[in-house]
């Protein structure tokens, strides 16, 4: 961002309208593709046609030559992610309904891994002489190979839907749109209403704590610039750790029991993060919170699926709509922060993991731990 900044002139007020107008706008354009997209072939048509304009929002990005361009480019990308990214993800989960976290935990290892990635290509960039515009370019040329395996490798085999499913549009070849109250009943009928709440609340303890991280160590800890960065390195890259040992840890016990599991241990952990004074101590608890966090948005996801048995456009879709509740998360903290400081903010985060614990310790949604079934070609899709 600083780099675009300059080459742009962009004013701090332009660079908020870029973080928070592609977010809501994008958000609610977003919204209804998870249901007009349907199931099987259909599905699949949405996906490579949203893999397309995601590639040529990329490449947009790359070009734009002003303000008005770059945000119009942005905008443009969050309904295309969502339908190339989002739509890609609920298919894969239709294709093993069993194995639904063991597989969101795959997907949100390649997410992690995709976290400390772009910094790295950055910095690669730029070392090789490039610009913020060479980077961007290089990420439209990935997805554009991953656009060709998605487009190589067919429709999924649809999972068996809810009875009632012609409600909200799927599985009779035409979908549309139940309306918002609609799918809201739907959603609270079915208990997903929970999970997506569960999934808001959640976030507060791994995108809003990652987006307050720095600001606390230099403000609230008096570490240095450098050191807060190493702190945001760290929580990155054991959240990535966490990540990739959640993958072995859900072929061997219940996705809610790794769940409630993680929820007592980082009730226990967070608030020795903000207590224990050693900076290095600090750091070191900080790793381990991150790691004990890893389960909750693949299985909590995961569950959400699983609670709308098949309707899988509408979990995508309101999904969309519970993010759009959800960026209020930062804007909580924040205000909080402007009042009491940024330390107590941080504490009311302990509130987090008590909610978590929420989810009924007997809930199963998959079909055991999936030990006995080896993941398909069309599975690992996912990852």
């Amino acid at each position: 961002m600083p780099l675009i900044r300059h080459d742009l002139a962009l004013s701090y007020l332009q660079v908020g309208l870029l973080a928070a107008v592609p977010l809501l706008l994008g958000s609610l354009l977003e919204m209804p593709f998870g249901v007009l997209g349907g199931t099987g072939r259909r599905r699949h048509r949405f996906i490579l046609a949203g893999g397309l304009v995601f590639v040529a929002a990329v490449l947009a990005t790359a070009l734009a030559p002003s303000f008005a361009v770059l945000l119009a480019a942005l905008v443009i990308f969050f309904p295309a992610s969502g339908v190339f990214v989002s739509l890609t993800q609920s298919a894969a989960l239709d294709a093993r309904p069993d194995r639904r976290a063991q597989l969101m935990a795959r997907w949100t290892l390649a997410g992690s891994a995709g976290d400390l990635a772009g910094p790295l290509l950055v910095v690669a960039v730029l070392a090789a002489g490039g610009t913020w515009r060479a980077a961007f370019v290089l990420v439209a040329l990935t997805a554009t190979g991953s656009w060709l395996a998605v487009a190589w490798s067919g429709p999924a085999i649809d999972a068996p839907v809810a009875a009632d499913d012609t409600a909200v549009g799927e599985g009779n070849g035409t979908p549309s749109w139940p309306g918002l109250r609609a799918a809201m009943q739907i959603a609270a009928e079915a208990g997903a209403l929970r999970w997506l709440t569960l999934l808001e609340v959640s976030d507060l303890l791994l995108d809003v704590l990652t987006a307050f991280l720095a600001l606390y160590l230099v403000a609230v800890v008096h570490a240095s610039p450098a050191v807060a960065a190493l702190g945001v390195a760290v929580r990155l890259g054991a959240g990535l750790a966490g990540d990739a040992l959640l993958v072995g840890v859900l072929e061997r016990f219940e996705p809610i029991s790794v769940l409630r599991a993680s929820a007592w241990a980082s009730g226990l952990l967070f608030p020795a993060f903000l207590l224990v004074p050693s900076l290095g101590a600090k750091l070191a608890v900080l790793a381990v919170v991150s790691v004990a966090t890893a389960p909750w948005y693949p299985v909590l996801k995961a569950g959400l699926f699983a609670s709308l048995h098949g309707r899988s456009g509408l979990a995508v879709s309101l999904g969309s709509a519970a993010g759009l509740v959800g960026g209020l998360g930062p804007l909580a903290v924040g205000a909080l922060a402007q009042r009491f400081g940024l330390a107590a903010a941080l504490a009311s985060l302990c509130l987090v993991p008590p909610v978590i614990l929420a989810v009924p310790a007997g809930n199963r949604f998959g079909a055991g731990t999936g030990r006995s079934t080896k993941i398909g070609k069309r599975d690992d899709l996912g990852s």
